[in-house]
């Protein structure tokens, strides 16, 4: 690793963000100075406490236009509710459910589907070919969905139909103008992402095809799969960070600060429910906060490193805080572990890169890859 490499690789990654979503992120670039910042009725948050302030002390308007879950509610399942903009018993016995799946033994079980997949796709590197990662982590995606929701579907039509659906919806809740006609193509992309998945295998499928929660776990986990696991493997590449991923001992801590300086949900969008404060700004109901995960885990200052890293209470506010804590944490970091020790006998250099500007995260549309000398 050599400071000239964390350059390189932290000024391709800065690519994804000012390619596919540059006046959002130029606005968060200039108030990131102080660690709460007020702009009308939205409140900027960059600070790492008052991040965690926000998410376990404020009420929070679960259903509200501009939020995720208010575009789950709206693109996936009408009036229901769907885990992401559910409140109280409902929340909770959702989050249980899939605790389950993404639990340590639940993704144990995972790794069985994704491993020998992986073996696969990384082959052409060894006979002096190359591989298209996004690619890859769409089959990969795809497949862990599949077999996490016990659904017949194949995984990558599933993984293109969850893209899609979240392109056409999610993204909606981000600041800027609205595309004519966008609620009416993200009500079509999530029925077809729900008439693809069906019902569990041996199960009759049920009227208006998948439950709302088996839609949505397939948006979050496509997106930010197909996000963050190559974006982290060209930072390593990038910054020659391959000694640290042969190593067995400091592979899951590589693993967490590529998550954390990647960031694939950088922004989280949430709406006040009530007064309250945070990092010492007032704060009235309805207002709009704009929670910068990136920035409150210090992906804009601080390189990965597993050799000094950031900490692990750090690294994971990418990943939530409390209650509203992504459940597909451990999901995430074993996976792009796997990957990492995968590619790091091969070493590989990054030949081309291409970003999204149509995705949901800030991404690559391709991003190729062949063995290093």
């Amino acid at each position: 690793m050599t400071a000239a490499g964390q350059v390189r690789a932290r000024r391709r990654d800065r690519r994804v963000y000012l390619r596919s979503h540059p006046l959002l992120f130029a606005l968060l670039a200039a108030t990131r100075g102080r660690p709460v910042r007020r702009l009308g009725r939205a409140v900027l948050v960059h600070d790492a406490a008052a991040y965690r302030e926000a998410l376990t002390r404020l009420p929070l308007d679960r259903t509200a236009a501009g939020t995720t879950g208010g575009a789950a509610r709206a693109a996936l399942s009408g009036p229901t509710g769907v885990l992401f903009d559910q409140e109280g018993a409902g929340h909770r016995a959702d989050r249980r459910a899939l605790a389950v799946g993404l639990g340590a033994a639940g993704v144990e079980e995972l790794r069985s589907v994704w491993r020998p997949l992986l073996a696969g796709g990384l082959a052409p590197l060894g006979r002096g070919g190359e591989v298209d990662l996004v690619d890859l982590a769409r089959g990969l995606a795809g497949s862990v969905v599949c077999a996490l929701l016990d659904r017949p579907a194949e995984p990558r039509a599933v993984a293109a139909a969850a893209a899609e659906a979240a392109a056409a919806s999610v993204r909606s809740h981000l600041p800027g103008p609205r595309r004519p006609g966008a609620e009416a193509g993200a009500a079509r992309a999530a029925d077809r992402l729900r008439r693809l998945l069906g019902g569990p295998q041996g199960a009759e499928q049920p009227a208006g095809g998948a439950d709302a929660l088996s839609a949505m776990v397939a948006v979050a986990a496509v997106n930010t799969t197909v996000a963050a696991l190559p974006r982290a493997v060209a930072w390593c590449a990038d910054a020659g960070l391959w000694d640290q991923a042969a190593d067995e001992a400091l592979l899951p801590v590589l693993a967490d600060e590529l998550l954390r300086v990647t960031a694939a949900s950088p922004l989280l969008p949430r709406v006040a429910a009530g007064a309250g404060s945070v990092g010492g700004c007032p704060v009235r109901g309805g207002d709009r906060l704009l929670l910068v995960a990136r920035h409150a885990a210090e992906a804009h200052r601080r390189d990965p490193d597993a050799r000094a890293p950031a900490g692990p209470d750090l690294a994971r506010l990418v990943f939530g805080a409390g209650p509203h804590s992504c459940p597909g944490a451990r999901l995430a970091r074993v996976q792009l572990a796997d990957v990492l020790a995968a590619l790091a006998p091969y070493r590989p250099v990054v030949t081309r890169a291409r970003v999204d500007r149509g995705s949901a995260l800030p991404g690559w549309r391709s991003l190729t890859v062949r063995a290093g000398a």
